[in-house]
């Protein structure tokens, strides 16, 4: 045990596990984005066939595993178990979509961070030699975002410009002892970080300080620096949350360049869509890991990949008592190859 630990936050697997399958479903806007071929499917429907988006966000979670599984040439009695989560109360969105697959299932809730969760829980069990395959999904949904969250659509109340506009997408990726890879390598488990945000609208600033400490940590922990990856990507940060992660950096002396960029910031046309400061919900970082990102490793496009999605813990509740905005980042590494620092 103590051979696998770096550092307070940070482990490095010994046995780490291959991505065996991945898929990522998406709606209108994600259909009009430049990820759009990456999706696997794409639905103009956002009940998806439901009488509610709520419903039409759980039957996002059960058409996303159910493609990871037809993908990967497997059944749901092959997984070990599944982790999944999203930013409904109570995470209905997950329950009510996953139940009847009887897989063993742990419902977890990171908010946007809620796909680096997963993943990093679900490699520590096979890691250990817990499990052989188990799934990791999240989804959100825009509609069901500002319902719960802000104000429900047909208000037409009028967005900050440093909203963020949640995805209505979903993403799952199957993890398994034998592959081909990606593997994934190394985790770092997130601490809450609360510099005392309280604007709802404003999510990129209240979850930055959270993707530099993690950040940090690793970086530190696995003696590491930006050069040592491919691609670094935080999520949903959004314009201005990602600018602040770069300007902190650049007080440490760090430059992240060209390879840092934020899920918020790739999986929508910011010019051509009405999206402000970027994408933003646990569907956004997760399509575009399970779409774009696994897929260009799978093509050679990146050997190495630091992917450190992020969340606000915020509810309702505590933002109507004037309570300030907790963030949260996990981070995983993924790598085309088992060789590890």
């Amino acid at each position: 045990m103590a051979n696998k630990r770096m550092g307070r936050q940070t482990v490095k697997l010994t046995r780490p596990p291959s991505v065996v399958s991945y898929a990522c479903i998406g709606s209108k806007q994600e259909g009009k984005g430049p990820l759009a071929g990456y999706f696997d499917e794409l639905c103009p429907d956002s009940f998806f066939g439901k009488t509610t988006w709520e419903q039409g966000e759980a039957a996002m979670q059960e058409r996303v595993l159910s493609r990871a599984l037809h993908k990967g040439g497997l059944q749901r009695e092959d997984l070990d178990y599944l982790f999944a989560g999203d930013l409904l109360n109570q995470c209905i969105g997950s329950s009510f979509g996953l139940r009847d697959f009887q897989i063993p299932f742990f419902g977890i809730y990171g908010a946007c961070s809620t796909m680096g969760e997963g993943l990093a829980l679900a490699a520590l069990l096979i890691d250990g030699g817990f499990a052989q395959l188990v799934g990791a999904q999240t989804s959100s949904h825009f509609c069901t975002a500002e319902r719960q969250y802000r104000m429900p659509v047909p208000y037409g109340s009028q967005r900050s410009p440093t909203a963020q506009w949640t995805a209505t997408a979903a993403g799952c990726c199957i993890l398994g002892s034998q592959g081909d890879g990606p593997y994934l390598t190394h985790v770092t488990c997130g601490k809450i970080v609360d510099l005392g945000i309280t604007d709802s609208s404003n999510m990129g600033a209240a979850m930055a300080p959270a993707a530099y400490d993690t950040l940090s940590a690793l970086f530190q922990e696995s003696s590491t620096t930006p050069n040592d990856y491919d691609l670094i990507l935080t999520g949903d940060l959004g314009a201005l949350g990602s600018r602040i992660v770069r300007e902190q950096f650049a007080k440490d002396g760090v430059k992240l360049g060209d390879r840092y960029t934020d899920c918020g910031l790739l999986l929508y046309d910011r010019e051509k869509q009405d999206m402000h400061a970027g994408g933003s919900g646990c569907g956004c970082s997760a399509a575009v890991l399970n779409g774009y990102v696994l897929r260009g490793m799978q093509e050679g496009r990146w050997r190495k990949v630091l992917f450190a999605p992020t969340g606000a813990l915020l509810s309702p509740t505590s933002s109507f008592q004037g309570q300030s905005i907790p963030g949260i980042c996990h981070a995983v590494v993924f790598s085309t190859t088992k060789e590890v620092r």
